[in-house]
């Protein structure tokens, strides 16, 4: 495929964005850019969030991943969907009722100032890993098919793309990257569909017949009973509901957007509907890694070293030119999500909950300074971050990192589980020691699980066994006294 054309794309689509930008920021103000002067409409929300959750790494990676675990991440998807339902039922009510910008705000009404303060660290730790590094491993397929081919370093083309977030997110906020996500969802949407057709009509099969070969190949199983495998069926359902309320019921970035919504009943619509069409979402997602397995099968087109890559390779190489430019559009409509609510959740999560803006008697004008230095400065972290990653450019370290980033998640969760189902009060400055602790104490376990538990291999489970350890923490720094404000 031509340069110029993928520049083409890339420019074209970039306009596209900062022109909704420019509909949305118009008169924006500090409380558009936390929640949209809660006035987004549930329905363009759900919408957004799918590509918002599904990001760049599941863009490349779970097709990818179809070729050694078969159609078993599905299980963790209909875990997602238990987890929304609590999101909907128990988390969005105490957020509503506590009129919540900041989520974490929670902890300090629950526990005290130190909690609090935990609580939105852990956040701004593990989206900045997590971000940058999903930042990373998109713009660095960018940098591969595109800026190399025009002689851009990769610190030009991270900088590049990180002020083009800065650009569209620094006015809007929230209210921007709500619309900004519907772009983004469709385009990721209709470069899977519009793949799986080309993947059909270039083995001279109808779609349905597609379906049929997938259905009958050895990809398509979804459950894996053998309890020790690290993907077993049911590991990966509690997993995968456990992942959805942390990640999303307890994370700043993705909370945020419902947040917005007009009031409760708007945003529990939001979640519910969402929760449903992403499990379809998924399946399109797995089938299409089928597809693209059959298919260089089918040609004897030998599978990349990374099968992450084996979408790109197909799309770029094989299919006509036209496929290989809705993938591009996918990947880079998949790239902006990471960026932009990341960098935007971080601003409010550190003006509201370190900075404390809001509670300083500052002016509109002043909070709005204040916040867009913040806003500067977290765009600077990632663009460090990422700069970093392709220095170090090893994917076993990445990934460690990576996972790493998902261990901060585990205490979030031990933090919240213990407010809403305790009526305990804990000694607020002691709260550092079980939130370090359990994560220390999960990595290990993750590296000994095999020896210490005869085998058996620990897999998206130690989110739950790291939240468990915090849990357990928290009840030996408890004191008696009263606690139970919003508990459940």
């Amino acid at each position: 495929m031509k340069i110029g054309l993928i520049l083409t794309v890339f420019i074209v689509y970039t306009l596209l964005l900062f022109f909704i930008t420019w509909l949305t920021s118009r008169k924006a103000n500090n409380e558009t850019y936390f929640i949209g002067n809660r006035r987004s409409l549930w329905y363009i929300v759900a919408y957004g969030m799918i590509g918002a959750s599904l990001s760049g790494v599941t863009f490349m990676s779970v097709p990818g991943w179809v070729g050694e675990t078969g159609f078993s991440y599905f299980m963790v998807v209909l875990g997602y969907f238990l987890g929304y339902l609590v999101i909907s039922f128990v988390l969005l009510p105490l957020y509503y009722k506590l009129n919540l910008t900041s989520i974490y705000t929670y902890l300090e009404q629950r526990f005290g100032f130190a909690s609090y303060k935990t609580g939105a660290m852990l956040f701004v730790v593990s989206r900045s890993l997590g971000a940058s590094l999903r930042m990373f491993l998109v713009v660095n397929v960018l940098q591969i098919f595109l800026f190399n081919g025009l002689g851009v370093p990769f610190v030009v083309t991270a900088c590049i793309f990180i002020l083009l977030v800065l650009l569209y997110t620094f006015q809007g906020g929230i209210k921007t990257i709500v619309w900004t996500d519907t772009l983004q969802t469709t385009f990721m949407l209709g470069a899977m569909v519009f793949t799986i057709a080309s993947i059909a009509s270039q083995m001279n099969l109808s779609v349905v017949e597609l379906v049929k070969k997938v259905a009958d190949s050895s990809f398509s199983y979804i459950t894996v009973t053998d309890f020790t495998a690290r993907n077993h069926w049911l590991k990966q359902l509690l997993s995968g509901a456990f992942i959805t309320i942390t990640m999303t019921g307890l994370d700043q970035e993705m909370m945020q957007k419902n947040l917005s919504c007009k009031n409760l009943r708007d945003a529990r619509k939001n979640m519910l509907s969402f929760s449903v069409v992403l499990i379809f979402v998924n399946m399109l997602f797995l089938f299409l890694g089928a597809s693209l397995f059959l298919y260089a099968d089918t040609f004897s087109i030998p599978i990349p070293a990374l099968p992450d890559d084996l979408f790109a390779t197909i799309s770029l190489h094989y299919l006509p030119p036209l496929a290989g430019i809705v993938f591009l559009v996918g990947l880079i409509s998949a790239a902006y999500p990471s960026a932009d609510g990341a960098i935007t959740s971080l601003t409010t999560s550190f003006s509201i909950d370190i900075l404390k803006i809001n509670r300083l008697g500052l002016s509109e004008k002043q909070q709005k300074r204040k916040r867009l230095i913040v806003h500067f400065s977290f765009a600077i972290l990632l663009l460090s971050l990422i700069i970093m990653f392709s220095y170090i450019n090893d994917r076993s370290i990445i990934d460690k990192l990576f996972t790493i980033a998902g261990y901060t998640y585990g205490p979030l969760l031990g933090l919240y589980s213990f407010g809403l189902f305790t009526r305990l009060q804990i000694h607020d400055k002691w709260v550092l020691v079980p939130v370090l602790a359990a994560p220390m104490l999960s990595y290990l376990l993750s590296i000994f699980s095999e020896q210490l538990l005869s085998g058996y291999k620990v897999g998206f489970e130690l989110l739950i066994i790291n939240g468990f350890l915090t849990f357990i923490g928290l009840l030996f720094i408890s004191k008696r006294g009263s606690g139970n404000q919003n508990s459940i």
